[in-house]
């Protein structure tokens, strides 16, 4: 009985100090805007469901019509696609990702589809939260949910390229 009053007395000091810690913070909204260099872009690091994600797919493989049919296979996933066609030149590697200080969130979220081996291409004069998912020759299939899942643990929270700080947070 006393082993159970000492416990719960631990408890709720435990509780106490949690909830004072919280109330004191000082460091709410640090990395959030304030501090900001002048001229930075401020970047979106949120990660958005790919419903809220814009995109446009572009193919840079030797294979025709493989954007069309990969772009489909985002729409399958809620994705918004915008634009479907062709990159000036074909690559090599997996895919490439280009956007800007709008797109980092959504980025970061198709980094896991791609099993983090897309090539990240960040743009601070980017105006626009379209995210341009360029298809190479290493492609061979979006990952499954569950891969995505586990991608996007291995990957972590997105955080703002050099250059840029994070955005605050929207207010909901």
């Amino acid at each position: 009985m006393r082993a159970l009053v000492v416990v719960g007395l631990l408890a709720v000091l435990a509780l106490t100090f949690v909830v004072v810690a919280v109330v004191r913070d000082s460091q709410s909204g640090v990395g959030a805007a304030k501090g900001c260099p002048d001229g930075w872009p401020l970047a979106d690091v949120t990660l958005h469901e790919p419903k809220d994600v814009k995109i446009n797919v572009l193919n840079a493989t030797d294979e025709p019509g493989r954007a069309g049919t990969v772009a489909d296979d985002f729409r399958n996933r809620k994705f918004q696609v915008q634009k479907v066609g062709n990159a000036p030149k074909g690559i090599d590697d997996v895919a490439v990702l280009q956007y800007g200080p709008k797109g980092v969130g959504s980025a970061h979220l198709l980094r896991a589809y791609f099993l983090d081996n897309a090539e990240s291409k960040y743009d601070e004069k980017r105006t626009d939260d379209v995210v341009d998912v360029v298809l190479g020759n290493g492609f061979q299939q979006l990952a499954t949910t569950t891969e995505v899942n586990q991608s996007l643990g291995d990957l972590g929270s997105p955080v703002a390229p050099p250059g840029s700080c994070p955005s605050p947070p929207a207010d909901n």
